[in-house]
């Protein structure tokens, strides 16, 4: 299938990454909580999350390479089998040790599951193409983030937060199984112009040093480690100030509502701002708002803050997607995706084991004001990056609005 076809495949794909976000984003609140009912502290609850991400911090580089000159569709099943028997496995284990385990298979699974579907946007999309498809691709996530803390919350709820949990971490697991009606589509339409004859390797160090992949790395970085901190510690938080489950599963899910409305209103603000100043504008408020959720507000505010929080992290994935892409090397797009889930999941396994370390110093909402500096920096970052080529923007590089006059001022 040529870039720029037919993009039922893209359809297909936003369903299957539904059904694994949606369990992955049920079981990260569960796993909190099913943790801290086996007897867990701050500082255990954020090791646990972060050895979700410690396996794929090893294994994006490598599975990239195999990607950029093989199949993306065959990692699909693969992540999806890893994905729903960790979920599956931590509910059934009876230890915080036995969690963490099963959290990092999972962390594994969900690799493997965005590396072969980032690709797979990346090949089948054309270059003015790319802010859309991946935009549009992001909403799946959005709509599993919407959905699984709901359903958490619902679960665990009960008098009994232990059994809760572990019967929410089972249903996320059966729940991810249901992408696999829409996952052999995929592979029968796109395997063939999924292959990459075989060429030289381009060096990692060559495409760390492409002007572009280090702030769309840090970006991405920075957005995803608010996301995941803001997952797997609003339920502390909530515990701490008296919060029900189900109304922090609410909250989540605001946030996930609002980024699915940014992405849906993607194109239009690209058109407006330009993707340089979007960037910035938006980490810039969401540092700001992400502090904001250590003050001891009532629940509405805290709502309107994640609401608006939500709205602002939205454009941060799929940009970053998009910049690493076309800043990356001919042949080597893959490579730098991976790359980019690299930084992602060292900010994975950084940032919630410091939000545990401070969190146990300072107290449970101080991880907050921590990913609020780092938002702020990644601002910084945004307006240092460069803009895509002539033609190949998101609105199809038929303007040179504010983006280029901020450029200018900034003297790059």
């Amino acid at each position: 299938m040529a870039p720029g076809g037919n993009r039922g495949w893209l359809l297909r794909l936003v369903i299957a990454f539904s059904f694994a976000q949606g369990a992955v984003s049920m079981a990260r609140p569960a796993v909190s909580y099913r943790a801290l009912a086996l007897g867990a502290d701050e500082r255990a609850v954020g090791v646990i999350a972060g050895v979700y991400a410690l396996l794929p911090l090893f294994a994006a580089v490598p599975l990239g390479r195999r990607t950029d000159h093989g199949r993306c569709a065959p990692l699909l099943p693969v992540g999806v089998v890893l994905i729903s028997g960790g979920c599956a496995l931590s509910g059934l284990a009876g230890s915080p040790g036995a969690m963490a385990v099963w959290s990092g298979v999972m962390g594994l699974g969900h690799l493997c599951f965005v590396i072969g579907a980032q690709s797979l946007v990346a090949r089948q999309s054309a270059p003015h193409e790319q802010d859309r498809n991946f935009g549009h691709f992001t909403i799946g996530a959005s709509l599993g983030q919407l959905v699984g803390p709901i359903a958490a919350g619902a679960l665990v709820g009960g008098p009994d937060r232990a059994h809760g949990s572990a019967l929410a971490l089972l249903v996320a697991g059966a729940g991810c199984a249901v992408a696999f009606s829409s996952l052999w589509r995929i592979e029968s339409r796109t395997a063939a112009g999924s292959r990459k004859p075989p060429g030289d390797r381009v060096p990692v160090g060559r495409i760390l040093r492409s002007r572009g992949v280090p702030a769309g790395i840090f970006v991405s970085l920075s957005v995803l480690s608010a996301t995941d901190i803001l997952t797997a510690y609003l339920p502390v938080v909530g515990e701490h100030r008296g919060i029900a489950p189900s109304v922090i599963g609410v909250l989540l899910s605001l946030r996930a509502a609002a980024t699915i409305a940014c992405r849906l209103v993607l194109t239009p603000l690209l058109r407006l701002l330009g993707r340089t100043a979007l960037l910035t504008v938006t980490c810039l408020l969401g540092g700001l708002l992400c502090a904001g959720v250590a003050l001891p507000v009532p629940v509405w505010a805290l709502a309107a803050m994640l609401t608006v929080l939500g709205f602002c992290l939205g454009v941060g994935q799929p940009l970053s997607m998009t910049t690493v892409v076309q800043a990356a090397p001919e042949g080597s797009r893959s490579t730098a995706l991976a790359l980019r889930l690299t930084g992602n999941r060292l900010g994975q396994v950084a940032a919630p084991a410091s939000a545990g370390l401070v969190a146990g110093l300072a107290g449970v909402a101080a991880p907050f004001v921590m990913l609020g500096a780092l938002l702020l920096v990644s601002a910084g970052t945004a307006l240092r990056s460069p803009a895509p080529p002539s033609g190949e923007a998101g609105d199809g590089g038929t303007r040179r609005g504010p983006e280029t006059v901020l450029r200018r001022k900034s003297g790059i």
